[in-house]
């Protein structure tokens, strides 16, 4: 097992640093404004964590993609909740918002959000929500539909109280669920900021980005998707895993 582990690391690193090496020999029979080296990209990908001028993009993406992850499940959520309690809207929820939601084009509310919202981080946010709102309802639904009946009797037998038994039963037997919308929402979450960003903002990757586009800076358009990348892995690893590994735990 131990050799099969290091042969899997070896050639996952191998791999990279052969893709490092094409990359960079790539570059060298190409003007910089097509394909950049790997030495510039890595410069303006260390000045969107260290400059102050990039600093500030990078912080207002992240702060939109958490933001919108959070009220995403907080909505999907409550619609998923609304569902359950009251069966006469499951089949509104289920089968009229939810396909809604999740087959509306990204870009169609992209536009929408700067017509009624103006360039504004509200427009960002907008787009971001919406287009999360289905992925976290499916999941949370899901995970409502797999919690016993028994036990919610077991419950009831001890407290009538909706708010008690919410936070008492309903949560920590949601809890996969909704980490699971969580890691969904959140990749997704940094694809959909690109494109609310070049359509609605004035500030964050996105904007970067297309204003990277207009000057001809191709090396900060591969930074930028590197550092989303590497904002992504981050998040992942010092957030949701230990979070699913404590609650998986228990």
């Amino acid at each position: 097992m131990r050799r099969q582990v290091l042969a899997a690391h070896m050639l996952a690193e191998g791999s990279i640093v052969l893709a490092l090496v094409g990359w960079w020999a790539m570059a060298r029979t190409m003007p910089s404004f097509i394909l950049p080296g790997p030495v510039e990209v890595a410069g303006v990908f260390a000045r969107l964590f260290i400059d102050p001028a990039f600093l500030v993009h990078t912080l207002t993406s992240l702060a939109r993609v958490v933001a919108s992850v959070l009220l995403a499940i907080f909505i999907g959520g409550l619609l998923a909740l609304l569902a359950r309690v009251v069966p006469e809207l499951q089949w509104v929820v289920m089968r009229r918002i939810q396909p809604f939601l999740n087959a509306f084009p990204s870009v169609g509310w992209a536009i929408l959000a700067v017509a009624w919202l103006d360039v504004s981080n509200a427009a960002v946010i907008f787009v971001e929500v919406v287009i999360l709102v289905p992925f976290c309802l499916i999941n949370i639904a899901a995970g409502l539909d797999e919690i016993d009946a028994e036990v919610v009797e077991m419950g009831r037998s001890f407290t009538r109280n909706p708010v008690r038994l919410l936070v008492r039963l309903y949560l920590p037997l949601l809890t996969p669920y909704l980490l699971a919308a969580a890691r969904v929402s959140y990749g997704l979450g940094w694809k959909l900021a690109l494109v609310a960003e070049l359509f609605g903002a004035e500030s964050g990757l996105g904007y970067l980005m297309i204003r990277a586009q207009y000057t001809g800076q191709t090396s900060v358009v591969i930074a930028t998707c590197l550092a989303i990348v590497f904002i992504f892995i981050l998040g992942e690893k010092l957030v949701i895993d230990p979070l699913a590994r404590r609650f998986a735990t228990r």
